[in-house]
């Protein structure tokens, strides 16, 4: 039977319009192909773990609407535990308007809706999955309260909490003790740690504080240059897939998604890290955000990292 993977977190229905540059404040552009998409950090990782072979139960929160109904029946469709999941008769399901630019860069606005009602009350209704999960994979479009209260019960049953630090906020100090791995970003990184990651030995820096704080592993992840993974003292440099990219808007959820199947897997964190790589790497070639997590028969299993 393979290792379960829980992933909690959030649900949006996407709205993307692609446009030849992202507006500036007070300007109305005309934009050209317009697509609306199942979203959401935690709904995309999770579709992402399912694709890659993750046995994979996902809680989260929707609207009693027709985007939360319609996002119920695609992870379902993809293979996912949805008996967890909770619906919410106050507020209308997440949503998340985007805009893509022509070098593929994006901007997203996300109102939340019912991901933030997903309570700790909740969440203790489902302690048992929580405890029986081999690993849990969290971001931050739900109550901070609520991670904190997932990831202090997971580390507590022994289990392997990864957490991708996004969006971007400041995280209570008593957390970083219960995250096994964390996954920011450059930007992120800067905030959590207040040192700029512009290049990989800025990442080095951040990714050394992000340790002291009591995460166990850290892997910063630096967008077309690939990613900087710091575990047991070492430092590994994993570098990105060569593609043209078409859509960044779920790189980071599918990246996440893989590294958790691939962990789940057995396998080592550099070379895991070298999986999510090839995944995200697929991913930013297409439109979307779940539509763009790759299937398992589209990775290849040539593994190359470097120690720095």
């Amino acid at each position: 039977m393979k290792p379960s993977i829980l992933v909690v977190g959030s649900s949006n229905t996407d709205m993307v319009i692609k446009a030849d540059h992202l507006p500036s404040p007070g300007e109305t552009i005309l934009g050209g192909t317009f697509l609306m998409n199942p979203g959401g950090k935690g709904a995309n990782q999770a579709v992402a773990a399912a694709r890659l072979g993750g046995s994979v139960t996902f809680i989260c929160k929707t609207g009693n609407d027709i985007f939360g109904k319609q996002s119920v029946q695609l992870f379902e469709d993809e293979g996912i535990d949805v008996s967890h999941l909770l619906s919410d008769s106050k507020n209308p399901s997440g949503v998340a308007l985007i805009t893509v630019d022509k070098n593929a860069e994006n901007c997203i606005v996300v109102a939340s809706g019912a991901n933030a009602s997903l309570s700790v009350a909740d969440l203790q209704q489902s302690d048992a999955v929580i405890k029986n999960a081999e690993i849990v994979l969290m971001q931050l479009e739900i109550p901070l309260e609520t991670v904190a209260y997932v990831a202090e019960i997971a580390a507590a049953s022994g289990k392997k909490v990864v957490l991708n630090p996004a969006p971007a906020c400041k995280l209570p100090e008593s957390l970083y003790r219960h995250i096994s791995i964390i996954t920011p970003n450059q930007n992120e990184a800067q905030l959590l740690t207040g040192i700029a990651v512009t290049d990989v030995d800025g990442a080095k820096l951040a990714a050394a504080v992000l340790h002291e704080k009591g995460v166990k592993d850290v892997i910063i992840t630096l967008g077309k240059a690939g990613a900087l993974v710091y575990s047991k003292s070492n430092y590994t440099y994993i570098a990105a897939e060569k593609v043209i990219p078409v859509d960044t808007t779920a790189a980071g959820d599918v990246f996440n998604g893989a590294l958790a199947v691939a962990i789940s897997e057995g396998k080592s964190i550099e070379d895991a890290t070298v999986f999510a790589c090839k995944a995200s790497g697929i991913a930013v070639t297409r439109l979307g955000a779940q539509s763009s997590a790759p299937y398992r028969n589209e990775i290849s299993s040539k593994v190359h990292h470097a120690d720095i």
